[in-house]
């Protein structure tokens, strides 16, 4: 693998982990380098955003697939679209990055941090910041604001990216043939991807088709 893993431990005294999922393949190299260092922790899998709902199973379903062969807890928490558009409303034409993905980062994270509080969490993280196509500091900042109000929580906004962890989230990827993502997971930036794709000169999304193992051709790893 590209890189030595660092040995990883847990901030402020920290025991346990609740690690905010969005799929298998940013999970996977924060999954293998919990385990490599010892750390106890649960996978907390709350992602309204992702639609249509075959997508969404999708990415579960490979999530729990790796969780299940590391021996991990998984938590598999509502799937509550309506609050997530609700969320959303007059935010359906802001760009990739801009607030509205801020708006889902906070409605995700809120939820993690109150699990968290509830089940004696003390530190919670996302795998969100390990993909090179979202913004690491506007991820972080919604980390830190969702666990601000529970006293004894704290957001770990370590660098998932470092020390090669990005090109070894792809090498995992491909060795567990996971289902290759091609947009980040909301209708709206569906939409936009597959205009993009149109003015390429390219095919439509097409759910569930594309892995890996299989195809090596760069991909997107997005959510």
């Amino acid at each position: 693998m590209n890189g030595t893993r660092e040995k990883l431990t847990l901030p402020d005294g920290g025991s346990r982990l609740l690690l905010h999922s969005c799929c298998a393949p940013c999970s996977g190299e924060l999954m293998e380098a919990f385990v490599e260092s010892g750390i106890d922790y649960t996978i907390f899998f709350y992602n309204p955003n992702i639609h249509p709902l075959k997508e969404y199973e999708l990415r579960k379903q490979e999530n729990i697939r790796f969780a299940q062969k590391h021996g991990v807890a998984f938590i598999d928490a509502d799937y509550d679209t309506d609050n997530w558009f609700a969320r959303a409303k007059g935010m359906e034409n802001e760009p990739e990055r801009g607030i509205r993905c801020t708006m889902c980062f906070d409605m995700r994270f809120e939820r993690t941090a109150l699990y968290a509080h509830e089940h004696g969490f003390p530190v919670m993280t996302s795998s969100l910041g390990i993909s090179r196509w979202k913004n690491m500091a506007q991820i972080n900042d919604c980390g830190h604001r969702a666990a601000a109000p529970y006293g004894g929580l704290s957001y770990w906004d370590y660098n998932w990216r470092k020390g090669g962890g990005s090109s070894r989230m792809i090498e995992i990827s491909k060795r567990e043939n996971f289902y290759q993502q091609e947009y980040c997971g909301c209708v709206y930036s569906l939409r936009d991807s597959n205009r993009h794709r149109r003015d390429q000169g390219r095919d439509k999304i097409r759910f569930g088709e594309k892995f890996y193992g299989v195809d090596d051709t760069p991909g997107s790893a997005q959510e």
